[in-house]
């Protein structure tokens, strides 16, 4: 039973949580959700364990849910009708881990070639994968340096190559092009290869713009991880790996104890996950995403050009939601928890953004400082909390 200072502990928190939650510009995560329909759901303890196209002898699990979501993007993603197999995984993070670890098992000596704009967690990825690798350089744009990579893969041409292909990387939102990175490995001659799509916020969206980004399985894409959490919304970190059936078929172990086949990172994979994503597409529908695509690019437009006018050099990718701009001072990075990296900052106009927040974010700039706010109320101790 929770005490008085327990209780008093959560509150705090939820306080924290919901004011910090007000001004939230630099990081890309969807907050316009509702999922309290869903509630009852976490009475149960939800495990898709093993691989969501076989049944388990684990029976408590929303797999046919899981199922109808992996059909879903693949349709979005272009992948042939036969041949596609996926799973709903902790976030994006683990859906490049997948990729990686499926392409290094089909070419155990293959080179990997990721741009300088690549996540972090792709090298942690490479790493633990005990893998070889060589960084690109980038354009202006946060994209990959084709020439760099021609160049490069020229050098290693006699081994097999993984190319990490960026569709939105982490500061400007660039799209690294499969289809040019396919042509450049066919021109090498390095026909042992394999293109996995860093997704995460771009790759969600991607297949509702126009022009369509070059990015999807019919495109060259060999895998593609999404990021669940940021275009659609989430409580907490999900994502979505794609890969093709016959690649995964070539690593996949069955397991008597769970009735099932060994064919995710994690095993024991969150039930929750596939449920939040199944209700998002089902409340958006594609009409309804397209929508939320345009909303967003809209007011990264707005904001682009406010910026601009109070003399701030922003500027954004075509079709992205992200706009940047030098980095300001810190108490705005605070108030607006702005992601900053070399002395560049940005926002991310998710479709939960309005104008109104971003006249307010601007008034912040155009004035050097910010509104008065009042500390964070949440301290913890020995004996509890202050409010």
């Amino acid at each position: 039973m929770l005490t008085v200072s327990d209780e008093c502990i959560l509150h705090a928190l939820l306080e924290k949580i919901a004011h910090k939650s007000n001004n939230f510009l630099g990081f890309p995560v969807a907050k316009d959700f509702d999922y309290l329909q869903l509630m009852p759901f976490l009475q149960y303890p939800l495990n898709n364990l093993g691989d969501p196209f076989v049944d388990s002898t684990y029976g408590v699990d929303t797999r046919e849910i899981e199922k109808e979501v992996i059909h879903f993007f693949a349709g979005l993603f272009r992948a042939e009708p036969d041949n596609y197999w996926g799973y709903v995984t902790n976030g994006g993070s683990e859906g490049n881990l997948y990729g990686l670890y499926l392409a290094r098992e089909l070419y155990p000596k293959a080179m990997i070639y990721y741009s300088a704009a690549t996540h972090y967690s792709v090298q942690k990825n490479i790493h633990l994968l005990n893998m070889p690798s060589i960084v690109i350089k980038t354009q202006p744009s946060g994209a990959i340096d084709y020439s760099d990579f021609s160049a490069t893969l020229k050098l290693n041409r006699h081994l097999p190559a993984i190319v990490l292909a960026n569709i939105g990387t982490t500061m400007t939102e660039a799209r690294d092009n499969v289809g040019l990175l396919k042509q450049i490995l066919k021109e090498n001659a390095v026909q042992q290869h394999y293109i996995h799509a860093d997704g995460a916020l771009s790759g969600g969206y991607s297949a509702f713009l126009d022009p369509r980004p070059s990015f999807d399985f019919q495109d060259g894409s060999d895998s593609i991880a999404i990021s669940g959490h940021k275009f659609f919304g989430a409580p907490f970190p999900l994502g979505l790996v794609l890969v093709k059936k016959n690649n995964r078929d070539r690593i996949a172990k069955a397991v008597s104890y769970i009735g099932s086949s060994d064919t995710t990172i994690t095993g024991s994979r969150n039930g929750l996950s596939p449920l939040i994503l199944w209700y998002s597409i089902k409340r958006w529908g594609k009409q309804g995403l397209k929508n939320r695509v345009d909303h967003s690019l809209e007011v990264a437009a707005y904001a682009e050009i406010e910026l601009n006018r109070i003399g701030i050099e922003a500027w954004r990718n075509p079709n992205s939601f992200t706009v940047v701009f030098p980095t300001p001072d810190k108490a705005i990075k605070q108030k607006w928890q702005l992601a900053s990296e070399e002395g560049l900052s940005h926002i991310i106009c998710m479709p939960n953004v309005n104008k109104s927040q971003i006249d307010e974010f601007v008034r912040d700039l155009k004035m050097g400082c910010v509104s008065q706010v009042p500390p964070d109320s949440f301290v913890m101790g020995r004996g509890g909390c202050i409010v």
